[in-house]
């Protein structure tokens, strides 16, 4: 309804007081309550779902279609789709997203960009460096 998509189903979940190290990829959906030292990235070319809760943190690339974030993320933050920060968000960072969400409370500590603003600028070509 309104053009809303179905979320794929969350597959997996890293508990907290787990303690992740190296890149994790994923497919669907996936749930951080625990640590990962490492990239988080959706593989494949279907939607994902990444969340990561509040006493969540993450060292490194975050890179996925719908991310959620209420925990920290120490590294940059990529969403193709969604990009929902909630009141308890810190990121470290630059983050780039299609569609953002962002409640009070959440900080970043980057650079904050939309994705078409990165993939569709165009070549800059100045009219004074044209020699006669």
């Amino acid at each position: 309804m309104f053009g809303k998509k179905k979320q794929p189903p969350i597959r997996s979940l890293i508990g907290e007081g787990n303690i992740v190290s190296g890149e994790l990829r994923f497919k669907d959906g996936l749930r951080i309550d625990g640590e990962v030292h490492g990239d988080v990235v959706a593989d494949g070319e279907g939607p994902s779902l990444l969340v990561i809760s509040e006493n969540a943190r993450v060292m490194g690339k975050v890179n996925a279609g719908h991310v959620i974030i209420n925990g920290q993320v120490h590294g940059p933050v990529h969403s193709s789709e969604l990009l929902e920060l909630q009141p308890k968000a810190r990121i470290v960072g630059d983050v780039r997203y299609e569609a953002l969400e962002m409640h009070q409370g959440a900080t970043i500590d980057g650079e904050l960009r939309p994705r078409s603003a990165v993939e569709d600028k165009p070549t800059l070509k100045l009219a004074a460096s044209n020699e006669v």
